[in-house]
Protein backbone atom coordinates (compact mmCIF):
# COMPACT_ATOMS: atom_id res chain seq x y z
CA UNK A 1 0.00 0.00 0.00
CA UNK A 2 1.65 3.43 -1.00
CA UNK A 3 3.06 5.37 1.74
CA UNK A 4 1.13 8.82 2.45
CA UNK A 5 2.78 11.76 0.80
CA UNK A 6 3.40 13.35 4.23
CA UNK A 7 5.54 10.51 4.78
CA UNK A 8 7.72 10.61 1.89
CA UNK A 9 8.56 14.31 1.92
CA UNK A 10 10.44 16.17 4.65
CA UNK A 11 12.11 19.13 4.33
CA UNK A 12 14.05 18.44 7.77
CA UNK A 13 15.36 15.30 5.77
CA UNK A 14 16.07 16.69 2.51
CA UNK A 15 15.00 20.07 0.38
CA UNK A 16 15.40 17.54 -3.05
CA UNK A 17 12.90 15.16 -4.58
CA UNK A 18 12.83 13.51 -7.48
CA UNK A 19 9.01 13.21 -9.13
CA UNK A 20 8.04 11.61 -12.14
CA UNK A 21 4.62 11.70 -13.71
CA UNK A 22 2.71 9.76 -16.29
CA UNK A 23 -0.17 9.69 -18.84
CA UNK A 24 -2.80 7.13 -18.78
CA UNK A 25 -3.92 7.89 -22.37
CA UNK A 26 -2.92 5.95 -25.70
CA UNK A 27 -2.22 9.03 -27.47
CA UNK A 28 0.83 10.07 -25.20
CA UNK A 29 1.33 13.29 -23.58
CA UNK A 30 3.54 14.13 -26.29
CA UNK A 31 4.44 11.56 -28.71
CA UNK A 32 3.18 10.45 -32.43
CA UNK A 33 0.00 8.02 -31.94
CA UNK A 34 0.85 5.14 -33.51
CA UNK A 35 -2.92 4.11 -35.03
CA UNK A 36 -3.58 7.51 -36.34
CA UNK A 37 0.19 8.82 -36.86
CA UNK A 38 -1.10 11.93 -35.23
CA UNK A 39 1.67 14.09 -33.72
CA UNK A 40 1.37 15.58 -30.10
CA UNK A 41 4.97 16.71 -29.83
CA UNK A 42 3.89 20.38 -29.51
CA UNK A 43 2.54 19.46 -26.22
CA UNK A 44 5.91 18.97 -24.79
CA UNK A 45 6.37 22.91 -25.18
CA UNK A 46 3.37 23.48 -23.45
CA UNK A 47 4.48 21.43 -20.24
CA UNK A 48 8.04 23.41 -20.47
CA UNK A 49 6.78 26.85 -20.27
CA UNK A 50 4.39 25.74 -17.58
CA UNK A 51 6.87 23.84 -15.38
CA UNK A 52 9.64 27.07 -15.91
CA UNK A 53 6.87 29.49 -14.96
CA UNK A 54 5.39 28.09 -12.09
CA UNK A 55 8.88 28.06 -9.47
CA UNK A 56 8.62 32.15 -10.01
CA UNK A 57 5.35 31.67 -7.85
CA UNK A 58 6.51 28.98 -5.67
CA UNK A 59 9.38 28.74 -3.43
CA UNK A 60 10.32 25.85 -5.16
CA UNK A 61 13.50 25.47 -7.55
CA UNK A 62 13.84 23.01 -10.77
CA UNK A 63 17.19 21.22 -10.36
CA UNK A 64 16.55 19.33 -13.32
CA UNK A 65 13.44 18.09 -15.97
CA UNK A 66 12.69 15.89 -18.92
CA UNK A 67 10.08 15.66 -20.74
CA UNK A 68 9.34 12.44 -22.46
CA UNK A 69 6.68 10.75 -24.40
CA UNK A 70 4.40 9.58 -22.16
CA UNK A 71 6.14 10.58 -18.86
CA UNK A 72 8.05 13.74 -17.63
CA UNK A 73 11.07 13.74 -14.87
CA UNK A 74 11.21 16.46 -12.78
CA UNK A 75 13.87 17.13 -9.91
CA UNK A 76 12.50 20.16 -7.66
CA UNK A 77 14.25 21.55 -4.69
CA UNK A 78 12.14 23.17 -1.67
CA UNK A 79 12.96 26.59 -0.87
CA UNK A 80 11.22 27.23 3.04
CA UNK A 81 13.86 30.39 3.75
CA UNK A 82 12.09 32.25 0.45
CA UNK A 83 8.88 30.93 1.46
CA UNK A 84 9.56 32.37 4.81
CA UNK A 85 10.54 35.07 3.93
CA UNK A 86 8.10 36.41 1.80
CA UNK A 87 5.35 39.21 3.44
CA UNK A 88 1.64 38.03 4.23
CA UNK A 89 0.95 40.51 1.07
CA UNK A 90 3.03 38.69 -1.26
CA UNK A 91 1.64 35.53 -0.23
CA UNK A 92 -1.64 36.46 -1.15
CA UNK A 93 -0.67 37.87 -4.46
CA UNK A 94 1.47 35.08 -5.11
CA UNK A 95 -1.92 32.93 -4.53
CA UNK A 96 -3.94 34.87 -6.95
CA UNK A 97 -1.62 34.27 -9.91
CA UNK A 98 -2.60 30.86 -9.27
CA UNK A 99 -6.14 30.86 -7.91
CA UNK A 100 -9.20 34.08 -7.57
CA UNK A 101 -8.88 33.19 -3.96
CA UNK A 102 -11.95 34.22 -1.83
CA UNK A 103 -14.04 37.60 -1.11
CA UNK A 104 -11.73 38.34 1.89
CA UNK A 105 -8.45 37.84 -0.03
CA UNK A 106 -9.57 39.97 -3.06
CA UNK A 107 -10.82 42.70 -0.35
CA UNK A 108 -6.58 42.71 1.91
CA UNK A 109 -5.63 43.42 -1.86
CA UNK A 110 -7.70 45.85 -3.13
CA UNK A 111 -6.90 47.48 0.23
CA UNK A 112 -3.30 46.39 0.04
CA UNK A 113 -3.41 44.49 3.17
CA UNK A 114 -5.82 46.83 5.51
CA UNK A 115 -8.33 44.74 7.06
CA UNK A 116 -9.79 44.95 10.44
CA UNK A 117 -8.25 43.39 13.28
CA UNK A 118 -11.68 40.54 13.33
CA UNK A 119 -11.35 40.37 9.69
CA UNK A 120 -7.56 40.16 10.06
CA UNK A 121 -7.57 36.96 12.70
CA UNK A 122 -9.92 34.60 10.42
CA UNK A 123 -7.46 35.67 7.12
CA UNK A 124 -4.11 35.06 9.05
CA UNK A 125 -5.13 31.42 9.07
CA UNK A 126 -5.98 31.50 5.29
CA UNK A 127 -2.83 33.20 4.67
CA UNK A 128 -0.54 30.97 6.64
CA UNK A 129 -1.89 27.82 5.10
CA UNK A 130 -1.19 29.31 1.37
CA UNK A 131 2.35 29.97 2.77
CA UNK A 132 2.63 26.48 3.33
CA UNK A 133 0.82 25.34 0.23
CA UNK A 134 3.28 27.62 -2.17
CA UNK A 135 6.11 25.44 -1.04
CA UNK A 136 4.46 21.86 -0.92
CA UNK A 137 5.57 19.80 -3.51
CA UNK A 138 1.79 18.34 -4.09
CA UNK A 139 0.57 21.21 -5.18
CA UNK A 140 3.49 22.31 -7.49
CA UNK A 141 2.23 19.13 -9.29
CA UNK A 142 -1.26 19.35 -8.79
CA UNK A 143 -1.36 22.81 -10.73
CA UNK A 144 1.12 21.91 -13.04
CA UNK A 145 -0.75 18.64 -14.16
CA UNK A 146 -4.27 20.01 -14.34
CA UNK A 147 -3.36 22.94 -16.52
CA UNK A 148 -1.74 20.70 -19.42
CA UNK A 149 -4.70 17.82 -18.53
CA UNK A 150 -7.10 20.56 -19.39
CA UNK A 151 -5.27 21.86 -22.33
CA UNK A 152 -5.58 18.23 -23.91
CA UNK A 153 -8.73 17.44 -23.11
CA UNK A 154 -9.79 20.54 -25.00
CA UNK A 155 -7.84 19.42 -28.07
CA UNK A 156 -8.57 16.32 -27.66
CA UNK A 157 -11.94 17.11 -27.50
CA UNK A 158 -12.96 14.60 -24.41
CA UNK A 159 -13.12 14.47 -20.80
CA UNK A 160 -11.51 12.16 -17.89
CA UNK A 161 -8.39 11.15 -16.82
CA UNK A 162 -5.08 12.41 -18.40
CA UNK A 163 -2.55 11.46 -15.77
CA UNK A 164 -2.21 8.07 -13.36
CA UNK A 165 -3.55 9.68 -9.96
CA UNK A 166 -0.47 9.52 -8.34
CA UNK A 167 2.52 11.06 -9.35
CA UNK A 168 5.97 8.77 -8.19
CA UNK A 169 8.70 10.82 -5.27
CA UNK A 170 11.80 10.23 -4.42
CA UNK A 171 13.72 11.65 -1.67
CA UNK A 172 17.12 12.69 -2.37
CA UNK A 173 19.28 12.73 0.74
CA UNK A 174 22.75 13.83 -0.18
CA UNK A 175 24.68 15.43 -2.57
CA UNK A 176 25.91 11.64 -4.83
CA UNK A 177 22.02 10.72 -4.87
CA UNK A 178 21.15 14.24 -6.45
CA UNK A 179 23.94 14.40 -8.72
CA UNK A 180 22.83 10.40 -9.88
CA UNK A 181 19.93 11.40 -10.08
CA UNK A 182 20.27 14.95 -11.86
CA UNK A 183 22.07 12.53 -14.26
CA UNK A 184 19.38 10.13 -14.84
CA UNK A 185 16.82 12.91 -15.67
CA UNK A 186 19.20 15.06 -18.17
CA UNK A 187 20.32 11.52 -19.77
CA UNK A 188 16.74 10.37 -20.07
CA UNK A 189 16.34 11.23 -23.84
CA UNK A 190 19.90 9.82 -25.03
CA UNK A 191 18.99 6.38 -23.23
CA UNK A 192 15.89 5.99 -24.96
CA UNK A 193 17.05 6.86 -28.28
CA UNK A 194 15.14 10.35 -28.71
CA UNK A 195 18.81 12.23 -28.85
CA UNK A 196 22.10 11.70 -29.86
CA UNK A 197 23.86 13.71 -27.34
CA UNK A 198 22.66 15.35 -23.82
CA UNK A 199 23.17 19.29 -25.60
CA UNK A 200 21.00 18.24 -28.56
CA UNK A 201 18.14 16.66 -26.29
CA UNK A 202 14.73 18.74 -26.55
CA UNK A 203 12.92 19.84 -23.77
CA UNK A 204 15.47 18.63 -20.70
CA UNK A 205 17.11 20.92 -18.04
CA UNK A 206 20.55 19.54 -19.60
CA UNK A 207 20.05 21.35 -22.88
CA UNK A 208 19.00 24.62 -21.21
CA UNK A 209 21.91 24.65 -19.07
CA UNK A 210 24.80 23.75 -22.12
CA UNK A 211 22.87 26.53 -24.10
CA UNK A 212 23.62 29.29 -22.04
CA UNK A 213 27.32 27.91 -20.86
CA UNK A 214 28.00 28.07 -24.70
CA UNK A 215 26.51 31.55 -25.27
CA UNK A 216 27.75 33.51 -22.49
CA UNK A 217 31.61 33.68 -23.08
CA UNK A 218 32.55 34.46 -19.43
CA UNK A 219 34.42 33.17 -16.82
CA UNK A 220 31.94 33.83 -13.86
CA UNK A 221 30.62 30.37 -12.74
CA UNK A 222 27.16 32.05 -12.05
CA UNK A 223 26.78 34.24 -14.99
CA UNK A 224 26.64 31.14 -17.26
CA UNK A 225 23.59 29.71 -15.74
CA UNK A 226 19.98 29.62 -16.73
CA UNK A 227 18.31 31.76 -14.82
CA UNK A 228 15.51 29.25 -14.71
CA UNK A 229 17.01 26.34 -12.98
CA UNK A 230 18.64 25.88 -9.55
CA UNK A 231 22.55 26.46 -9.99
CA UNK A 232 25.63 25.38 -9.74
CA UNK A 233 27.63 27.35 -6.91
CA UNK A 234 31.16 25.00 -6.76
CA UNK A 235 32.66 23.06 -4.65
CA UNK A 236 31.86 23.99 -0.79
CA UNK A 237 33.56 26.49 0.68
CA UNK A 238 32.47 29.95 3.44
CA UNK A 239 30.15 32.41 2.54
CA UNK A 240 28.92 30.55 -0.68
CA UNK A 241 25.39 30.88 -2.11
CA UNK A 242 22.36 28.83 -2.56
CA UNK A 243 22.80 26.19 -5.17
CA UNK A 244 24.17 22.56 -5.63
CA UNK A 245 27.18 22.49 -4.39
CA UNK A 246 29.20 20.99 -7.14
CA UNK A 247 30.86 23.24 -10.50
CA UNK A 248 28.78 23.54 -13.23
CA UNK A 249 32.01 22.14 -15.70
CA UNK A 250 31.94 19.26 -13.77
CA UNK A 251 28.34 18.09 -14.38
CA UNK A 252 28.38 18.61 -17.25
CA UNK A 253 32.11 16.87 -18.32
CA UNK A 254 30.18 13.86 -16.26
CA UNK A 255 26.80 13.99 -18.05
CA UNK A 256 28.74 13.75 -21.67
CA UNK A 257 30.92 11.39 -20.41
CA UNK A 258 27.93 8.85 -19.01
CA UNK A 259 25.91 10.00 -22.29
CA UNK A 260 28.63 8.61 -24.42
CA UNK A 261 28.76 5.17 -22.69
CA UNK A 262 24.83 4.93 -22.86
CA UNK A 263 24.63 5.41 -26.37
CA UNK A 264 27.55 3.06 -27.26
CA UNK A 265 26.91 0.78 -24.89
CA UNK A 266 30.43 0.65 -23.40
CA UNK A 267 30.11 -0.05 -19.87
CA UNK A 268 32.71 1.01 -17.90
CA UNK A 269 34.77 2.78 -20.13
CA UNK A 270 34.65 6.94 -18.70
CA UNK A 271 36.81 9.62 -18.66
CA UNK A 272 39.76 10.00 -16.41
CA UNK A 273 38.07 13.38 -15.01
CA UNK A 274 34.67 11.52 -14.68
CA UNK A 275 35.74 8.94 -12.66
CA UNK A 276 37.59 11.35 -10.26
CA UNK A 277 34.32 13.08 -9.71
CA UNK A 278 32.95 10.24 -9.44
CA UNK A 279 35.13 9.08 -6.70
CA UNK A 280 34.93 12.54 -5.07
CA UNK A 281 30.65 11.48 -4.80
CA UNK A 282 32.08 8.40 -3.16
CA UNK A 283 29.55 6.62 -6.05
CA UNK A 284 31.65 3.31 -7.55
CA UNK A 285 32.29 3.84 -11.47
CA UNK A 286 30.09 0.68 -12.14
CA UNK A 287 27.62 1.43 -10.08
CA UNK A 288 27.22 4.72 -11.63
CA UNK A 289 26.67 3.71 -14.62
CA UNK A 290 24.08 1.43 -13.15
CA UNK A 291 22.16 4.22 -11.40
CA UNK A 292 22.13 6.72 -14.65
CA UNK A 293 20.77 4.44 -16.80
CA UNK A 294 18.14 2.96 -14.33
CA UNK A 295 17.44 4.99 -10.78
CA UNK A 296 13.94 4.66 -10.57
CA UNK A 297 14.22 1.07 -10.39
CA UNK A 298 17.38 0.85 -8.06
CA UNK A 299 16.30 2.03 -5.25
CA UNK A 300 12.28 3.35 -3.36
CA UNK A 301 11.20 5.73 -1.62
CA UNK A 302 14.87 7.24 -0.58
CA UNK A 303 17.94 7.54 -1.78
CA UNK A 304 21.87 8.09 -0.26
CA UNK A 305 24.15 6.76 2.21
CA UNK A 306 23.15 4.21 4.63
CA UNK A 307 23.56 6.26 7.43
CA UNK A 308 21.52 9.44 5.86
CA UNK A 309 18.73 6.90 4.71
CA UNK A 310 18.49 5.38 8.58
CA UNK A 311 18.71 9.30 10.17
CA UNK A 312 15.54 9.84 7.54
CA UNK A 313 13.34 6.99 8.49
CA UNK A 314 14.41 7.77 11.93
CA UNK A 315 12.36 11.33 11.76
CA UNK A 316 9.81 9.93 10.09
CA UNK A 317 9.40 6.84 12.53
CA UNK A 318 9.76 4.07 9.70
CA UNK A 319 10.64 0.72 11.60
CA UNK A 320 12.52 -0.42 8.50
CA UNK A 321 14.04 1.55 6.25
CA UNK A 322 13.06 0.89 2.60
CA UNK A 323 15.92 -0.06 -0.17
CA UNK A 324 18.61 -0.01 2.78
CA UNK A 325 20.29 -3.29 0.93
CA UNK A 326 20.66 -1.33 -2.19
CA UNK A 327 22.11 2.26 -0.89
CA UNK A 328 24.28 0.54 1.12
CA UNK A 329 25.91 -1.16 -2.33
CA UNK A 330 25.65 1.94 -4.55
CA UNK A 331 26.62 4.48 -2.21
CA UNK A 332 30.03 3.91 0.36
Amino acid sequence: MPKPRKELISVENTPYYHCVARCVRRAFLCGIDSATGHSYEHRRAWLEDRLLQLPKIFALDIAAYSIMNNHYHVILHINSARANSWTDYEIVERWHQLFSGTFISQKYLKQEGQLSKAEMLFFQEIIDEWRSRLQDISWFMRILNEAIAREANAEDECTGRFWEGRFKSQALLDDAALIACMAYVDLNPVRSGIAVTPETSDHTSIKKRCEKALRINNPNQMSRQEKTLYPFIGNPRQGQPEGIQMRLSDYLELVDSTGRILRDGKCGVISRESEKIINRLGIDEDRWVEMTSNFENCFSSFVGSENNLRIACGNLNYQRPPGLATCKIMFH
